[in-house]
């Protein structure tokens, strides 16, 4: 029944689609180009233009700067981009930015593409270009097609694409046996030195014929040797289950197998890991290197494959149309007649079919349960209405703090700990990978964490004084603020900021947009009561300073009509914290001049955020 629930559009009617396209054949006519004219490419790339989409590609031959195709050790993007990307700053002062910038102008889109080590140089700019449009707010569509190219980061980095949502960005195109796709599986050698010679070589003596008398070449044997070698390492890789056993390298983006047969697009991690091994399995030390190079004709091929009917393997007619999309998957992957990898290979993809499922039906069933859970955050919204129309006048905070044994009280006490209960559920399934990996960046998630976090927060914060539990702990913010407030914080502020979000308020907010504001209020009648005891007069300096700056940002709080009303109460904690702060001050008819201007409110507080 779970199969057939799926959707049928599978990784072969997806690979059709992108097959169909003229990208494919474009992207590999100008990888080509690019490696013919690197003599006269002194930047190691060609720039065309065709209608209205703009195509930047990069040699497979002369790496740029910086890339060093002989070392395996993963650095990070900020130590690499000063020689990866220096050549898209031009080459002197007062010249301008070059090709990529410059092409943006004119296109309406932007294909980046490169074959081989070209694959992993297009592949970084394409990361730093969607980094550079996300600065500047920019909608301009970016495409990465690379063809047989290494890979290119550790797991961290795929899944920062994933939260980024750029993993739609990339499609990385491999032939079935190509072996540079697998090779940083395996550690880097001697060996692979004279394969990427090699391959360099035969690139060359390919486009330049006159350059065929060089004598780089390896021998069958060390073909051979060679290829067990990154067999062995792609195996222990793909074929084991264990997380100890993952490579350092992992794969991101969309993943286009292509063979004689058809194409089958990946795009699970995972699944794209075990592909690239099952299919590796089916080749030979010649067939390993050779499919290296013959994208151009691997491309045609499929492309032409697709206007030609299927017959399913062995006459069989599978039974559902799951099952439809699972078999013409498997014979696009061309192994669909060998039963030693066949299998597998079956399996592999309907394992990506489900895990590619399962988030997003977690997330379906996320707002079915944030449904149930609406009821209980209504009553608290109520719960604070009430008590900021009290007769007492103490204000939302201030009411549940000092709460008694009422039932109401109990009721809200226990809403408060079931929202808990849920968003921490939330928190746990995003930190299992069993969420989306950009659910935090879903407008829907972001507004109702935000929302919850504003609303219930502050009885946290009463919860925790109430019993005087920052005595022993400490305060509140330091000590007691638990981890989902702070996701909420990192959500918010990632957020997409429109023209709406900067207006100012004409009234007081719903619900005060520092959440932990009273927490900040506790800790200045803390000092408070620390000022009229203190003796030391440098302690007491530092106190004074203290509540000068949080004097400074509760006035621009209130000033910006950032609080709600209940901040204002006649009887709430920070009303009676002013008045006894008044009369503090009115108590020093001199300020000490040592440190002057705290009493104005005229250091600008590090600790507390700016409005």
């Amino acid at each position: 029944m779970e199969a057939e629930a799926s959707l049928f559009e599978t990784s072969e009617t997806l690979g059709v689609f992108l097959a169909s396209t003229p990208m494919l054949s474009e992207s590999w006519r100008l990888c080509s180009l690019a490696n013919t004219t690197v003599a006269a490419a002194p930047d190691s790339f060609v720039v065309h233009q065709i209608g209205e989409v703009g195509y930047v590609a990069f040699s497979g031959i002369r790496p740029i700067a910086g890339l060093h195709p002989n070392g395996n050790n993963l650095v990070p993007l900020d130590r690499s981009s000063n020689g990866l990307f220096s050549s898209f700053r031009g080459h002197g002062d007062g010249e301008e930015p070059v090709m990529i910038l410059a092409i943006m102008e004119k296109c309406k889109s932007v294909i980046i593409t490169g074959h081989s080590i070209g694959g992993t140089t297009a592949s970084l700019a394409a990361l730093w270009l969607l980094s550079y449009l996300q600065s500047v707010s920019s909608s301009l569509p970016i495409l990465c097609i690379t063809f047989g190219s290494p890979l290119l980061g550790n797991e961290s980095l795929s899944r920062a694409i994933l939260r980024e949502r750029w993993g739609g960005n990339f499609c990385h195109v491999v032939t079935k046996h190509d072996i540079v796709p697998r090779l940083l599986f395996a550690p880097l050698g001697p060996v692979t030195t004279q394969l990427n010679c090699l391959l360099q070589f035969w690139h060359l003596s390919m486009n330049s014929p006159q350059l065929g008398q060089l004598s780089i070449q390896l021998s069958d044997e060390e073909k051979i040797e060679f290829y067990r070698f990154v067999l062995a390492h792609v195996t222990a890789v793909g074929a084991v289950e264990e997380d100890s056993m993952r490579s350092s390298y992992w794969p991101f983006g969309s993943f286009l197998f292509c063979s004689e047969d058809g194409a089958v697009c990946v795009e699970n991690a995972t699944a794209v890991v075990r592909m690239l091994y099952l299919v590796f399995t089916t080749g030979s030390a010649d067939s390993s290197i050779e499919d290296h190079l013959k994208y151009g004709d691997v491309i045609g091929r499929v492309s032409q494959q697709f206007l030609i009917g299927r017959s399913f393997t062995q006459g069989v007619i599978p039974k559902s149309c799951y099952e439809v999309g699972i078999s013409l998957a498997l014979e696009a992957s061309g192994i669909a007649g060998q039963d030693r990898v066949a299998g597998p290979a079956k399996e592999c993809l309907k394992m990506a079919k489900q895990m590619g499922r399962t988030p997003n039906l977690n997330s379906a069933n996320l707002a079915i349960d944030l449904a149930k859970v609406t009821p209980y955050r209504a009553q608290i919204e109520w719960y604070k209405a009430l008590c900021d129309d009290s007769y007492d006048q103490m204000g939302y905070y201030d009411s549940f703090k000092l709460r008694g044994a009422s039932k109401r009280d109990f009721k809200i006490n226990l809403n408060r700990l079931k929202l808990a209960r849920f968003w921490n559920n939330v928190i746990h399934m995003l930190d299992t990978n069993q969420l989306p990996h950009d659910f935090h960046k879903r407008e829907k998630w972001v507004n109702t964490s935000h929302f919850y976090k504003l609303l219930v927060e502050p009885l946290d914060i009463a919860e925790y004084y109430r019993p005087g539990t920052h005595r022993t702990k400490g305060g509140y913010l330091m000590h007691g603020r638990e981890r989902r407030y702070k996701i909420f914080d990192r959500w918010w502020r990632e957020r997409k900021v429109t023209e709406n979000d900067n207006n100012k308020r004409s009234k007081y907010a719903g619900l005060t947009q520092d959440s932990c504001f009273w927490a900040r209020v506790e800790e200045a009648r803390e000092w408070l009561e620390n000022a009229r005891s203190e003796n030391d007069v440098w302690k007491l300096a530092e106190i004074w300073e203290n509540i000068g700056k949080f004097e400074l940002y509760a006035r621009r709080l209130v000033e910006s009509k950032e609080v709600s009303r209940d901040v204002l109460a006649k009887n709430s904690s920070y009303s009676l914290w002013v008045e006894e702060w008044k009369q503090l001050k009115s108590q020093f008819l001199q300020i000490p001049p040592q440190f002057p201007g705290y009493l104005d409110g005229e250091v600008v507080p590090s600790s507390y955020p700016r409005r």
